[in-house]
């Protein structure tokens, strides 16, 4: 019963789980991480009244896509990221929707 409140035991504890965080959970952590900063980003340049500011959240929010997307291909090559390509109708029905929207 001591064992449990033994500070060592917890760290030791900590530290083996700690050594499970491995390539996979951290890749996933910076795409959870550059998906959050993507948000935050196109929201400060949505409600951005200087031009000169607004061009340069849009280069930052452009590099961070890119950072996004170069961690999402490699999930994707190594297997951990897994989506499914748009169904051809889908696609096809979007395009009907937003054509029509803009006539």
């Amino acid at each position: 019963m001591m064992n449990n409140m033994n500070p060592l035991n917890n760290m030791n504890q900590q530290n083996q789980q700690n050594k499970q965080f491995g390539d996979r959970e951290m890749m996933n952590d910076v795409l959870s991480n550059q998906k959050f900063l993507t948000d935050t980003y196109n929201t400060f340049a949505n409600e951005c009244s200087s031009p000169a500011v607004l061009s340069e959240l849009m280069n930052i929010l452009n590099e961070e896509h890119q950072m996004q997307h170069e961690v999402f291909d490699e999930m994707q090559k190594r297997g951990w990221y897994q989506s499914e390509p748009a169904q051809q109708q889908k696609i096809d029905q979007t395009k009907q929707k937003f054509t029509q929207q803009q006539s």
